[in-house]
C-alpha cells in the first residue's frame, strides 16, 4: 500500500465506527438498554408532531426519527446524541414545504446530508465555537417562539395557511377559528399541558409527553369528539429509494438546502456540545465528543433518511438531554431509541393514527417553553447591553424574518460591538522621557500605543498622533501593542509619512517579533527616514532623539 494511500484511508478512518465507540457496553448495557426505552417514548410524540408541524406528514416525522436517529447514534461523533426531526428543522422546512410541496423533502435531505458531510470532511465542526453565546440563545428563544406560533392552527382546529410568515398566520388561524371544535381543541391542549407540567413536577421518572398524548387520544375516543386526528400510518419501514432528480428542481432546491445543511450542522454541533458538559445520574460526565464527525454522521443520517422518504434531522437537545439524564453512556442506547420507534411502527401504528393533532400541539407548545429558561433570558439581559442587544435583536429576527438571516445578523451585530469594544481598549498615550531633562527636551514626544491596532482603532489613533505640535522628534513605542493587522501597520506608515513631510524624524522602539514580519512587508520600516530608526531600548531612542534636536539646534546658529 502507498503512502499516500495509507494517509487517505487514516484520515477518514476518524469518521468511521471503531470498537473504541463501545469500550464500556459491558458495563453500561443495562442502562444504556432503559435509557434507549424511555427516549423511544419520549421520542415518538414529538416526532409525530414535527412531521405534522413541517407539512409532510407524521409519517415521515417517524421515519426520521427511526433511519436518521439509527444512522446517527452508529456514525455521529457524539456517543451519547440522539438525532431525528428538531423543531429548528420544522422552522425552516415548512416554508420549503409550502412553496415546492411534499414530494421534494427527501431530494431536499439528500442534499443537505451531503453538504453537511462535506463540512464535517473539511473540518469545519470546530467552527460552532465561534457562535456568541447570546446569538445562540436568540436564535434559540426565536425558535421557540417559531414552535409555539406554528401549533395555533392545531390548538384551534384549523388548516392554518402554508407558506404565511408564522406570526400572521397564527392569528388569521385564530381568527378562523369556528366553534364547537375550537372549545374542544382548546381543551384537549390545555389538558395536555396540565398533565405535563404535573407529571414533570410529580413523577419525574414517567414519561410526560407520552402520557399527555395518550390521556387525550383516550378521551377524544370516549367522547367521540369530532376533531382532527393524525391519520393512517405506514404498518412498516417503506423501502429506500433514490428521489426523482430532475435539474430544474435542484436549481430551485439549492439555497433552501444550503439553509437546512447549515441550521442541520449549527444545531447538531451545539446539542453534542451541551450534552459533552452533562452529567448522568451517577454524576459522572457524558464524554466528549468528535465535532468533525458529527457533522459527517448527522449529514448520512439525513442522506439516509431521505432515501426513506423522509426530513432532513439534526441532534435534538432535549431527547439528548432525557437520553444523558436516563444514564446512557454508549451509543447503544440511541440505536435501541430507534428500535423502540420501528417496533411501534409495526405493532402500534393504528392505534397512533388516531391520536387527535390538538394533542401534539399541545406537547408542542409545553416543549416550546421549556427550550429557553427564564435564568439564561435573565442572565444575558442583566450582562451587557451590546450582549443583550445582540440577544433581543437575533431573537425578533428569527420569528420576523428568517432563521439563516438571523444568524447572520446575530453574528455581524456580536462582531461589530465586539470590534468597538476592542477599540475602545486601544489607546496612544503620550509619556514624558523618563530621567533628568535635558535642554531641547520638550521637542521630543514620546508616544506608547496600547492595546491593538486594527483596522477599527487605527484611524483615530493616527489622528492623535498626527495632531503633535512644536515637535522635532517622535518616538512611537510598539512594545505594548498586542495585536496588530495589516490596517494598523498601514496606518502606521500613514503617522509616519505624515510627521516626516512635516519635518518631524520619528522614531520605532520595541517592534514585537511577531509582528516584524508584517510591518516590514507593509512597509513601515520603509516608510522611515533611515532603517537605524528602529530601536529595541528606550534610552539608545531617546539619545539618537536628543542628538537629532542637538544636530538642529546647530545649523540654527
Amino acid at each position: 500500500m502507498s503512502k499516500d494511500l495509507r494517509s487517505g484511508s487514516g484520515m477518514f478512518s476518524r469518521f468511521l465506527p471503531s470498537r473504541a465507540d463501545y469500550t464500556n457496553l459491558r458495563r453500561s448495557w443495562r442502562s444504556d438498554l432503559l435509557a434507549g426505552i424511555t427516549v423511544g417514548i419520549v421520542a415518538l410524540p414529538l416526532a409525530l408532531a414535527f412531521g405534522v408541524s413541517s407539512g409532510v406528514g407524521a409519517a415521515a416525522g417517524l421515519v426520521t426519527a427511526i433511519v436518521a436517529g439509527l444512522v446517527a447514534a452508529v456514525m455521529g461523533g457524539s456517543p451519547v446524541q440522539v438525532s431525528g426531526p428538531t423543531g429548528a428543522m420544522v422552522v425552516v422546512l415548512a416554508p420549503v414545504v409550502a412553496v415546492h410541496g411534499t414530494g421534494t423533502v427527501p431530494l431536499l435531505s439528500l442534499m443537505a446530508g451531503v453538504m453537511v458531510c462535506l463540512l464535517g470532511i473539511s473540518g469545519l465542526g470546530r467552527a460552532v465555537a465561534f457562535i456568541p453565546w447570546p446569538v445562540v440563545e436568540g436564535f434559540t428563544l426565536g425558535i421557540a417562539a417559531i414552535i409555539f406560533l406554528q401549533q395555533v392552527p392545531l390548538a384551534t382546529g384549523t388548516a392554518g395557511i402554508p407558506g404565511h410568515n408564522t406570526l400572521l398566520a397564527a392569528i388569521e388561524a385564530a381568527s378562523g377559528a369556528v366553534a364547537p371544535t375550537v372549545l374542544l381543541t382548546l381543551a384537549l391542549v390545555v389538558g395536555v399541558a396540565i398533565v405535563m407540567l404535573l407529571v414533570q413536577k410529580l413523577f419525574r421518572a414517567l414519561p410526560a409527553s407520552l402520557l399527555a398524548v395518550l390521556l387525550a387520544t383516550v378521551a377524544a375516543e370516549l367522547l367521540q369528539l369530532d376533531i382532527p386526528r393524525i391519520g393512517p400510518l405506514p404498518d412498516s419501514l417503506p423501502s429506500p429509494s433514490v428521489p426523482v432528480i430532475d435539474p430544474s428542481t435542484l436549481g430551485s432546491l439549492a439555497m433552501p438546502a444550503v439553509a437546512i445543511a447549515f441550521l442541520a450542522a449549527i444545531e447538531s454541533l451545539l446539542s453534542a456540545r451541551v450534552a459533552a458538559g452533562m452529567t448522568g445520574p451517577d454524576g459522572a460526565p457524558s464524554g466528549a465528543y468528535s465535532p468533525d464527525r458529527e457533522l459527517t454522521g448527522q449529514g448520512l443520517a439525513s442522506v439516509a433518511a431521505g432515501l426513506f422518504g423522509g426530513m432532513p434531522a439534526t441532534g435534538a437537545i432535549a431527547r439528548t438531554a432525557v437520553n444523558v439524564r436516563s444514564g446512557a453512556k454508549t451509543r447503544m442506547a440511541a440505536a435501541v431509541h430507534a428500535v423502540v420507534l420501528l417496533g411501534i411502527v409495526y405493532l402500534a401504528s393504528g392505534m397512533v393514527s388516531r391520536v387527535p393533532l390538538a394533542a401534539l400541539g399541545g406537547v408542542l407548545m409545553v416543549t416550546a417553553t421549556r427550550m429557553v429558561s427564564r435564568r439564561t433570558v435573565a442572565a444575558i439581559l442583566r450582562s451587557t447591553r451590546s450582549d443583550a442587544a445582540v440577544f433581543v435583536l437575533t431573537a425578533i429576527i428569527t420569528v420576523a424574518f428568517d432563521l439563516i438571516v438571523a444568524i447572520q445578523i446575530g453574528l455581524a451585530a456580536a462582531a461589530l460591538f465586539t470590534l468597538r469594544k476592542f477599540a475602545s481598549l486601544s489607546s496612544v498615550q503620550r509619556e514624558e522621557i523618563s530621567g533628568p531633562r535635558t535642554e531641547g527636551d520638550e521637542h521630543i514626544a514620546v508616544f506608547r500605543l496600547d492595546g491593538a491596532m486594527f483596522f477599527g482603532a487605527a484611524e483615530r489613533i493616527l489622528q492623535e498622533i498626527s495632531q503633535v505640535k512644536d515637535v522635532q522628534v517622535a518616538i512611537i513605542r510598539l512594545s505594548q501593542l498586542r495585536m496588530l493587522d495589516a490596517t494598523g501597520a498601514h496606518a502606521l506608515v500613514e503617522v509616519i509619512c505624515a510627521l516626516e513631510l512635516r519635518g518631524i524624524t520619528v522614531l520605532l522602539k520595541g517592534v514585537r517579533p511577531d509582528h516584524l514580519t508584517l510591518v516590514t512587508n507593509v512597509g513601515v520600516i520603509r516608510s522611515l527616514r533611515h532603517h537605524k530608526h528602529l530601536f529595541v531600548e528606550l534610552a539608545a531612542a531617546v539619545e539618537h532623539a536628543r542628538s537629532h534636536v542637538r544636530r538642529n539646534a546647530a545649523y540654527r546658529l
